[in-house]
């Protein structure tokens, strides 16, 4: 048996972080299904704008939306819809023999918003509305004012995957948001069963403190964040508030790890995908860490509920003045800025093709 099959049946869902158009049309994807247990898929701005500059598979698309008229933010939309309905479709069986528990593909709000909480709200209403595929799930960060947009959007009966998660304290905040928008629905005599999943980041933490570190310590930080998130995960879902929610149907938000490929060179390039092995939590990785987990991975010991010892590792980075709590917000603020980047980036680059594009056709 794969060790992708053997970690999706210990009860982990195991899903793409990257969307292309090729993926989806030379059946690349739907082979991922099929042979490696894949259930569903994940995209960001950096995601598509990899996709769109480095290949022409977007080119046709781009000339005739340019011509009608498209432009900027609207183009873009338009392109990712396309891809991620096509997704979706591919993941609906899943999603529907999962009973909506897995199955599903997300995209992002404009990174534009992350401090727009009515903004927020009104993209993400308007982008699922748009999609008309009940495996959508919106992206919205867990910043100051996405976890208010995240309350809402719940209520309003939209599924939301809770991105730029990346410690315990923020988890609570995106989990409390979830619970909110889910009591409220309840209060008005709405369907409780709307779906979430709160995504923490887990290798940018060693990124970060890399240079700080013995080497005993290297690439130890984020996967201790993460088993502390996963006892405030497994805390939550034994909670007698969680309990009242399930019993009214309510669907859990689970636990996505997310940014789990390896960075550092001199490290297993599964380290992330066999640490964080976990019972009803999701684990997105890119398509180089898939594709080596499903050559030479091992489905080891699941993640310990207790913490494990999770707890004397940040005791000893603390030791080494690593501050968690000062960290998160940094690398909060940093992955903001990063995908507003990529954002910028995305849209001179579908302008300037755009161009190229429409002028190579008229001369």
């Amino acid at each position: 048996m794969k060790s992708t099959q053997q970690l999706h049946d210990l009860g982990q869902s195991l899903w793409l972080d990257n969307i292309t158009r090729e993926l989806l049309t030379s059946g690349t994807l739907s082979r991922y299904i099929r042979e490696l247990a894949v259930t569903g898929l994940t995209s960001n701005p950096t995601i598509f704008e990899h996709a769109i500059k480095e290949s022409d598979f977007y080119n046709d698309a781009i000339r005739s939306k340019v011509l009608a008229g498209k432009s900027g933010e609207a183009l873009f939309f338009e392109l990712a819809l396309e891809d991620l309905m096509q997704a979706a479709d591919l993941f609906r069986p899943i999603h529907d023999a999962s009973d909506s528990i897995d199955g599903w593909v997300s995209l992002e709000v404009s990174p534009l918003l992350a401090d727009d909480t009515a903004g927020t709200i009104k993209a993400a209403a308007q982008l699922h509305a748009r999609a008309q595929r009940p495996n959508l799930f919106i992206k919205i960060p867990g910043t100051r004012a996405g976890i208010p947009a995240i309350e809402e959007t719940i209520f309003a009966g939209v599924p939301v995957n809770v991105t730029l998660l990346f410690s315990r304290e923020h988890y609570i905040a995106a989990a409390e948001a979830y619970m909110r928008g889910i009591e409220r629905r309840i209060a008005a005599g709405l369907d409780p069963k709307v779906g979430s999943v709160a995504s923490i980041f887990v290798s940018r933490w060693d990124v970060a403190v890399k240079d700080k570190v013995s080497d005993a310590l290297r690439n130890r930080l984020g996967i201790a964040i993460a088993m502390r998130t996963n006892k405030a995960y497994r805390d939550l879902l034994a909670s007698p508030r969680w309990q009242l929610l399930a019993a009214s149907g309510a669907r859990t938000q689970r636990l996505l790890w997310a940014s789990t490929g390896t960075k550092d060179p001199s490290a297993s390039d599964v380290l992330y995908v066999e640490a964080l092995a976990a019972p009803e939590t999701i684990n997105t990785m890119p398509e180089k860490t898939l594709l080596a987990f499903a050559e030479h991975g091992k489905v080891k010991d699941a993640m310990q509920f207790d913490g494990g010892d999770a707890e004397t590792v940040l005791a000893e980075f603390a030791r080494a003045t690593v501050n968690a709590e000062t960290l998160a917000a940094d690398l909060q603020r940093k992955g903001t800025a990063a995908f507003a980047k990529s954002w910028h980036d995305l849209m001179d680059s579908i302008a300037s093709q755009g161009d190229v594009l429409v002028k190579a056709r008229q001369a």
